[in-house]
């Protein structure tokens, strides 16, 4: 095994998934996951805290992508039109991701103490989502609430996304969630 080889955090995510799709999330140890690299365990901790954040890495890059959209978004914009232009960013973060979106999602759902840390996930970005709507000046109860309905709407789409009939990109389904909530909110 070489000093160095580039792409490290990848191959280890890639391991690490593929090994959990086989044999599951708990019987996978680090140690395979590096061997699987074809890296040492002390890479893997370079990389990341355990064995769950290589599938929760990403969050903390969505949160933010989510907070600059909101932010970026026109100061006349109503809070709906803001979590739009946020799902649009997000939906277009996971452009070319859907094969490993599934079976990252398939390996959550298989283990209860990952869909766990999958809430704190969203509850987090829903936070983070509040806190930048408060900032654009919506205020309590409101920013809280728009910020809860669109981490909703996110999830729903999300879960319409990687289902296996699927073909409409999640651009197009986070639309059309946003869509079902205004009319179940407009009493229609």
């Amino acid at each position: 095994m070489g000093r160095w080889e580039p792409n490290g955090r990848e191959r280890l995510a890639k391991a690490a998934l593929e090994l959990y799709s086989e044999h599951g999330f708990e019987q996978t140890t680090v140690a395979e996951i590096a061997k699987r690299a074809g890296l040492t365990e002390r890479t893997f901790f370079r990389h990341y805290a355990d064995k769950r954040e290589v599938l929760f890495a990403g969050s903390g890059e969505l949160e933010e992508l989510m907070v600059r959209a909101v932010a970026g978004a026109p100061a006349a914009a109503a809070p709906v039109d803001v979590l739009a232009a946020a799902l649009d960013v997000l939906a277009g973060a996971f452009t070319g991701r859907r094969e490993h979106a599934m079976r990252r999602q398939a390996v959550i759902v298989a283990n209860p103490e990952l869909r766990e840390r999958e809430l704190i996930k969203l509850a987090s970005m829903s936070a983070a989502l509040a806190g930048a709507l408060r900032d654009r000046g919506v205020a309590e109860p409101a920013a809280s609430l728009a910020a809860e309905a669109g981490i909703a709407v996110f999830k729903v789409g999300f879960e319409r996304w990687i289902a296996p009939a699927e073909e409409r990109d999640m651009s197009r389904l986070l639309r059309d969630s946003l869509e079902q909530l205004k009319a179940v909110t407009a009493g229609a």
